[in-house]
Parts: C-alpha cells; structure tokens; sequence
C-alpha cells in the first residue's frame, strides 16, 4: 500500500482546505511530520484512517462523525477526506463526507445531509477515473479484502504509536494477550474456550439432571419398599451413583419377591379355613330351617282343628247358593218386567196430565184420531207464515231507505260547505309556496357567499395573531444573536490566552526522571511557570460550552421565525387587509340573511303536501256529492214498489190468522196440540204392552222356583250371592283346603321329622366361627395385593432406572470427554503444565515471531547488544506464554523489558513495532506496505542512537518504503529534508510540506 495524496477540507483543526502530496514526500524515504501541540498532527494522520474506514482511531470517533467537522469551518462548506492511494497493484481514489448539519436554503435553521462516500479506480488504458461504489457497506468489505486487516490492526501497523509499545514491552501477560489479540484477530480461539466451557456446562447440567431423576426414582422405590431400602450417600453428577442406585434397586426386588411368595402362602391357608367355616355354617342353617318348619306346621294344624264348624258352615251356604243360580234368570227377567211397567204407567199419566179435559177418557186410537186431525191443520198454515215474513222484511228495507236518506243529506251538506271555499283555499297555498321557493333560492346564493366570508374571517384573526407573534419573535432572535456574538468572542479569547500559556500547563505534569511527553527527555531544568492569567483546560470547554448553547438557542428562535413569518404571509394572503371586525360584520350579517332565508325556505314542502291534500279532497268530495245525488233518484223508485207489495200482504194476512195475534201464534197452538197427542196416544200403548209382559214373568219365575227345590220364589231369591260374597266365600274353602293339604305334607317329610328329634341349631356361635375366617381371608388377600404391588412397582422403577442409566452413559462419557478438553484449552488440567489457555497459546506463538523480527533491528539499533526473546516461564501464579525478555549481550544475562531505560524502551518499542508490522502484514496476505507512520518517543535518544535508528528507517527504503516520522525534536528537522508541517492560527491549522 502506498499513499499518494490526502486532500482534507473542514476535517479536525483544519477550518479550509489542505493537500498533502505523499509522493514527493515518500521520494526521499523519510519524511517529518512536526508542528506545535494541538495543531493537527494526529489529525493528518486521523483523515488517512478516516478515508479508508470511515472512523478514526480509538475515542475520537463519536457522535456518529458529527465531531470530525473542524468548528473553523464555514457555514457552507461541507467536510470532506479525499485518498488516493495504490494498494495491490489498483490505484483508488476514496472520498468520505460525514453527516453535516448544513443551513437550510430556505429560511433559517439546519438540516441534516446524510454521510456520503465515493471509490473510484483509475483505469490507465483510458486515463480516466470509474466510479466502482457509493455504498459505505461495499467501501468498508473492498477496502478490508485489498489491506488484509482491519481498522485496528492498520492504526498499529502503519501508524506506530510508540507510548502504546513502550507500555506494551512494561506491560503482564494479562495486557500484552489483549493487544495481540486484536491485531492477530484470535477471538475465534477464545471462542473455542468459550464454546468448550459452555458444552461443559450444558452437559454437566444434563447428567446432574439424569442423577437427579435416578435418585428420584431411588427415594420412590424407597418408599414403595417400606424404607427397607438403603439409599447411596451420592450427590448427582458423582461417579459411579447409577450403578449404586441398580444395585440397590436389585436388592430390594429380591426382597419384596420373598414377601410375595409368603403372603400367597398365608392366603391359601386362610381361604382352606374360610372354606370349611361356610360348610358348618350352611349345615348349621339347614338343621335350624327344618326345625323351624317343623314346629310352624304342628301351630297350623292345631289353629285347623280349631276352625273347622266354621268350614262345614261355609260349604252348605255354597250348596244353597248353587241351587239357587238356576232360578237367577227367572229373577232377573221378572224384576225387569217390573222396572219396565212402572215407568211406562209413570209416563202414560204425565201425558194424560197435559191433554185438555175432553181426551181425558180416550185410548190410544182416539188420541191418534185426534193427533192427526190437528197437523193437517198445520200444514194449510205454511203460506200464511211466508207472506207475514216477507211483510216483517219490507218493514226493515223501508227503514233502511230512510236511514240512507238521511245519511246522503248529510254528506251533501258538508261536501257543499267545503267546495264553497275552495278557490280561497287554494289560492293562499300557492301564494306560500312561491315565497319558499324564492327563499330556498337566496339560501343557496347566500351559502355560496357565506363560506369564502368565513375562511377571510378565521385567516383575519390568524394574521393578527401570527403578526403579534413575528415582533416577539424577532426580538428573541435579536436577543439570542447578541448573546452568540458574545458568547464566541470570549470562548476564543480564552482558547488563544490558553494556547499562549500551554507549556505551563504542560510543564505542570512533569516529573523528574519520566521522559517528557512532547520531545522525550528525562530532564526538565527550566519548566515554564503559569502567570495569574493562565486560563485552564476546563475554563475554555466551559466558554465552548457556552457558546455552542448560545448558538443553538439562536439557531432554533430563527427556526421558530421563519415559520411564524410563513404562516403569517399565509394568513395575509388568505384575508388580504380587511380589518377584522369589518370581516366579522359582513360575516353576521351574511349568517343572519341565510338564518332567515333556510326558515323561509322551510316552508316549501309542508305547502306543498298541504296543496297537494287539499286537491285530492277536492276531488273526493265532488264525487260523493254526484253520488249522493244519483242514489237519491234510485231510492224514490224503490220506496214506491215496497209500499204496493205490504198493502197486499196485510189484506191476505187478516183473513188466515183469525182470532190469534198472528199466523206464527195459530200455527204454534196446532204444533204443540199435535205433539201432545200424539205422545199420550205413544205412552198408553206401550203401557198395555208392558203390563202383559209382566204378567207372563210372574207365571215363569214360579215354575222355576218349584222346580230348584224351593218352597217360594222369595226363598230362590234369599238363597242367591252375588259375585263379591261367591267369590270371597269361594276363596275361603280354597284357602282351608290348601293350608290343610300343606300341612299334612310337611309333617310327612321325613328330613323335617328327623330334623326335629335333634337338639336345637346354634346358629349365632356357627356365623361367628364363619366372620372370624372370612376376616382373616381378607387380611391375607390384602397383604398378598400389597406384596404384588411392592414387587409391580419395584419393577417398573428398576426398568425405568435402568433405562435412564443406559441412555445417560453416553452422555455421562461425552461429559467426561468435553470436560478434560475445555480444561485442557483453559488452562486448569494436569496435563496442561504451564497452565496456558488455547487463545494464550496461539498469541505465545505470534509473539515468538514478533520477538524474532523486532531482534534483526534492535541489533542494529543497539549495536549487537539486545535481542528479544519470548518467554513461556509463569509469571507469580499467573498464566505463562505472553513473556518478552531482552537479552544483554555486554553481561550474557536475560532480562525482563521493564529494566530497559527511557532511550531502550524507545529504540526496542520501535524495532518491536516494526517487526509486529512485518508479521501482521504476512498474515494479512503479505499485502506490502509502502507508507509507515512512526509517532514520537525520538527525544529520549542521545545522538549516537538517534543516528542508529534513523539508519535503521533510512534502510527501509531498501524495500521500497517511505516512512514518517511524528516528532517535535529539533534536531530531526535538521537531519530530515523532506517535511511537513502543521501551522495552527486562530482561522485553524494549515500544513507545508517543503524538501526532499
């Protein structure tokens, strides 16, 4: 890599634009970069990494590259870095701009630009440039691939920082791996010490899960044992606490198999004895039911002998009862004739009752004589009923008529009535709806006006607001831009006082035998002294604070302007210049008018229905008019043929109905005369009938009786039961017949009679003996289902325990496998003496080649005296692998690096810089790195060295390098031509680069 030229505009201290041609300063080898403190040195530096990676090194990135733009700068001018350089055999030109809170174009205040970044590649066929990138992701990944490292490892490669190696050669084990471990980028070492702890862990926690779930099972068959089980004194995750668990697992199987096979013996001897208890006890049952049998028959035959009279009683009654069931019909038809009779002579006398006294001694023919007489009467009268109906109808439709009459007049008359003030009623609906129609009509010429009017009016009262608002704003904006002005003229005045007073300042943290931290001398004979004036570090933030605070409330009132005066030309522009109350009068008087007019307008539809309505009575009540009028007519013609047909009806009605009130009265004496008749001529024949009937009955039950053996028919009918008294007299027999059978049976069995020569059963003492076995089967059944379900439950928790055993082997080998690695790469095994970790080891092995390529130059530097070597030896009880001895040729002895003084610290920083330079660049692919940057420390070398290790620089050139130097010793501006020189001023820094 080889840079050719940095263009840096509003960048750090640099308030303009400044160029630095590396090509005319890499010609002579050696360059100088030197200039007063605080006037941008680092910041040269700063832009090259800043082109490249788009940050600068360490804390002075921040603010996401607010910070990088120079406070020097003008407001317009936006900061950029421009890099060309060639690196793998490309020239590139990198352009960055970070973020810029530029000003608005319009109006006051800022806005923020996004960053932007260009690459571009030169393309000598063509002599032109071509754009290859503007994404910063697509920069940033090409320019890491063409360098071979990263931002971290570049600012320790090519721009050496010699007080962080001086610190690195002084510095543990602990210090020196966190450097290397940046620049070598063996983080993914440390990973695999993680990654290993991890799994280590992770699988720890699964076998100490696996124990723990064994040992559960263990306290469970445990306690299915009855605590005969003895648990092992293992804690998960110890070795050899499964096969403990099986073990005793196994012991407490055979056991519970021993208790089983016992308890299915007792049961067996228990069920043998329950067994013949139930025998004895069936037996003893069956000896005390026959007795019982026995001794209840003898108290049933006895209670027998007792009832017997009532028995033989009882059967003669049932023999009498059986004759007499033969003269039952004769009875029952006798009694029926009876019945008959007596309500046949009732009906015939109330019959009799209801006939005239002149039918009072006729029969049965002379009644009907008499019946049929009266209906041929009746039927002549069926025409005479017609005519008085229809004259009755001719009365009701004459009423109907009148009652029409009366209802059309009336009509008529409110019909007339109405009509006679039509034409005024019509002409006043027209009259309103024309005046809504033209109200309707200003409404809506008023609407249109009336919405313009209010936007001038609501834009009228805005434009007074905003115009009181814009004063106040501007005398705020006055206010603040004074205070700005002040503020800025006193923070520079401060800031120049201090840069005129910083040696004092830095002369105050000096001490005796430390080297200086800008030229590197050890000895300070005349310090300079801070004068009452002297303004600190902390005075000059406080004023820059205070101006930056002034200068954002200044900037956010002029923001706060410009927006009130947009909205009050807005405002202007919307009302024009009307006075408010002018515009608020037009605007009540134009909402008054259309108040009025939408009322008015109101109207429009209610007249309108309301014409409407009336139009359709109109012709609703001329047509019943006309129509009353021709029912009038048809009505006269009517009434006329009505009154003809009644005067011949009355005529013919007078001569039929005679003496009686009318036709309907005759004719309902003859109906009822008829009906009389013919129901007494009905009842005095059935009368007749039913009294010989009887008499044949009488003649029938007395032969009937005679033959049954009974002296009357009246003995026959005493002698009958009827079916409730036969069958309960019946049941009675059937009962004493079959109790005396069964008892006779059962005083013949023999077993009975046996049963009863025995001594009496003794039941209770026999069911006693069968509870006691019956108990003692049910405790064994129970003690054997236990035993059972000890040895079940055993068994599956040894399965399942072995099961879990089995599938934990592998893991528990795996554990132990992970184990011994992650303690072997952390460095806390046996096996690892020295007790180094993987990534330590790695580092160990860098800085073995860093050692040996720093040594070719300290030779040279030291005359052949010094040589680093690595060193692996334990520092205490620490870590080994990251020790740095020097070897001193003058004594033969090794030694650490802290004993070098303040001029070898600086010369074997450097050698060990540039080695760490050579082999960072080989295991970033060997890319070549043509420009190197070597940061201060020169001050603390006496002459003779200062012309060794400038040698030694000057011999980079052999490799075709270029080499800054960053200094403020005076004595290598005179040995080194080719400068470049930082110049600081009030405007911000500039650079000059001169010689060669």
């Amino acid at each position: 890599m080889r840079l050719h030229r940095l263009d840096i505009t509003a960048f750090g201290p640099f308030g303009g634009s400044q160029t630095v041609g590396f090509d005319e300063l890499s010609s002579a080898g050696l360059f100088l970069l030197h200039g007063p403190t605080g006037a941008g040195k680092t910041s040269v530096l700063d832009a090259v990494c800043y082109a490249l990676y788009g940050s600068v090194p360490g804390v002075r990135q921040s603010g996401q590259g607010l910070t990088l733009r120079s406070d020097h700068a003008a407001p317009a001018t936006r900061t950029e870095v421009r890099l060309e350089l060639t690196v793998s055999g490309r020239r590139l030109e990198l352009t960055r701009q970070p973020p810029w809170a530029r000003p608005k174009k319009r109006g006051t205040g800022s806005t923020l630009d996004k960053a932007q970044s260009w690459l571009r590649e030169y393309d000598a066929s063509a002599g032109t440039w071509k754009d290859l990138s503007r994404s910063h992701q697509e920069i940033g990944e090409e320019i890491t691939q063409l360098l071979g490292m990263s931002r971290e490892q570049f600012c320790q490669v090519v721009l050496l920082p010699q007080g962080e190696f001086a610190r690195f050669l002084r510095s543990d084990a602990e210090a020196r791996g966190k450097l290397l471990g940046r620049l070598f980028d063996t983080h993914r070492f440390a990973d695999v010490e993680k990654r290993l702890a991890d799994r280590r862990r992770a699988t720890e926690a699964q076998v100490r899960q696996g124990d723990a779930e064994l040992l559960a099972d263990a306290h469970r068959m445990q306690q299915a044992a009855g605590n005969a089980m003895e648990l092992p004194d293992l804690a998960p995750g110890e070795p050899g606490l499964a096969a403990e668990v099986l073990g005793a697992a196994a012991v407490a199987r055979s056991t519970a198999r021993e208790q089983l096979t016992i308890a299915h013996s007792r049961l067996a001897a228990a069920e043998s004895a329950r067994a013949a208890a139930d025998r004895e006890l069936a037996d003893v049952r069956e000896l005390a039911r026959l007795q019982q049998r026995f001794a209840q028959a003898r108290e049933r035959a006895a209670l027998l002998e007792e009832r017997a009279d009532g028995y033989r009683q009882a059967q003669a009654r049932m023999e009498r009862a059986r004759k007499a069931e033969a003269v039952a019909p004769a009875l029952e038809l006798r009694e029926a004739a009876e019945t008959e009779h007596r309500e046949a002579a009732r009906a015939e006398a109330r019959a009799r009752d209801l006939l005239p006294e002149t039918f009072a001694g006729a029969g049965a023919a002379g009644l009907t004589a008499a019946a049929r007489r009266a209906a041929e009467e009746l039927g002549g009268l069926e025409s005479a009923r017609r005519a008085e109906q229809r004259l009755t109808e001719l009365g009701v439709e004459r009423a109907e008529l009148d009652r029409q009459e009366r209802a059309d007049e009336d009509v008529r008359q409110e019909a007339e009535a109405w009509l006679a003030g039509w034409d005024t009623n019509r002409t006043g609906l027209r009259t309103r709806i024309e005046s809504a129609q033209e109200a309707a009509s200003r409404a809506e010429q008023l609407a249109v006006r009336r919405e313009p009017a209010e936007r001038r009016l609501r834009a009228a009262r805005q434009r007074d607001q905003f115009a009181g608002d814009t004063e106040d704003a501007q005398r705020q904006v006055l206010a603040l831009a004074e205070l700005a002005v002040g503020a800025r003229a006193h923070w520079l005045d401060l800031k120049e006082q201090r840069l005129n007073g910083i040696a004092a300042e830095l002369a105050a943290h000096l001490t005796d035998g430390e080297p200086c931290a800008v030229c590197g001398a050890s000895e300070h004979p005349a310090p300079a002294r801070k004068s009452a004036e002297h303004v600190d570090r902390a005075a000059e933030e406080q004023a820059l604070t205070a101006h930056q605070h002034a200068e954002e409330q200044r900037t956010e009132a002029e923001r706060r302007l410009a927006l009130v005066r947009e909205a009050l030309a807005a405002a202007t522009a919307e009302a024009g210049d009307t006075p408010t109350g002018q515009l608020a009068d037009e605007c009540a008087e134009l909402e008054r008018l259309y108040e009025q007019a939408r009322r008015d307008a109101s109207w429009l539809h209610p007249a309108t229905e309301e014409l409407r309505r009336a139009e359709q009575e109109h012709d609703r009540r001329t047509g019943i008019q006309q129509q009353a009028a021709l029912r009038a007519a048809s009505r006269t013609t009517l009434r006329d043929t009505l009154d003809r047909e009644r005067a011949s009806l009355e005529e013919e009605l007078a001569q039929t109905r005679g003496t009686a009130d009318s036709v309907a009265a005759r004719a309902d004496q003859l109906e009822r005369q008829a009906a009389l008749l013919t129901d007494a001529a009905d009842t005095a024949r059935v009368a007749e009938d039913t009294a010989q009937r009887l008499k044949d009955a009488d003649a029938r039950l007395a032969d009937a009786a005679f033959r049954a053996g009974f002296d009357t028919p009246q003995a026959a009918a005493d002698a009958l039961l009827d079916d409730t008294a036969h069958r309960d007299l019946q049941r009675r027999l059937d009962a004493w017949q079959s109790e005396e059978a069964t008892v006779r049976a059962v005083l013949a069995e023999a077993d009975t009679v046996a049963a009863a020569q025995q001594a009496p059963a003794d039941l209770d003492l026999a069911e006693r003996a069968a509870g006691a076995a019956e108990r003692r089967t049910r405790d064994a059944a129970s003690a054997r289902d236990a035993a059972a379900r000890r040895c079940t439950e055993l068994d599956r928790l040894s399965a399942r325990s072995a099961a879990g055993a089995r599938q934990l082997a592998p893991l528990r080998e795996e554990y132990d496998r992970v184990a011994r690695l992650a303690a072997l790469t952390a460095g806390t095994s046996a096996d690892n003496e020295r007790k180094m970790r993987l990534e330590s080891y790695v580092l160990a092995a860098r800085l073995e080649q860093v050692a040996a390529a720093a040594t070719v130059r300290l030779q040279r530097m030291s005359s052949g005296r010094y040589t680093l070597v690595h060193s692996d030896d334990r520092a205490g009880r620490g870590r080994s692998g990251l020790g740095l001895h020097v070897v001193d040729a003058w004594t033969g002895r090794e030694r650490d690096t802290a004993t070098l003084s303040g001029g070898e610290t600086f010369f074997a920083s450097l050698a060990l810089a540039l080695g760490l330079a050579d082999v960072v660049t080989d295991e970033a692919g060997g890319v070549r790195l043509d420009t190197l940057f070597i940061d201060e420390g020169f001050g603390s070398l006496d002459e003779q060295t200062l012309d060794e290790v400038l040698d030694v620089l000057d011999s980079l050139r052999e490799r075709d390098r270029s080499v800054g130097i960053v200094s403020h010793v005076a004595d290598l501006r005179r040995r080194i031509h080719a400068q470049l020189e930082v110049v600081k001023g009030r405007a911000g820094s500039a650079v000059r680069q001169r010689g060669r």
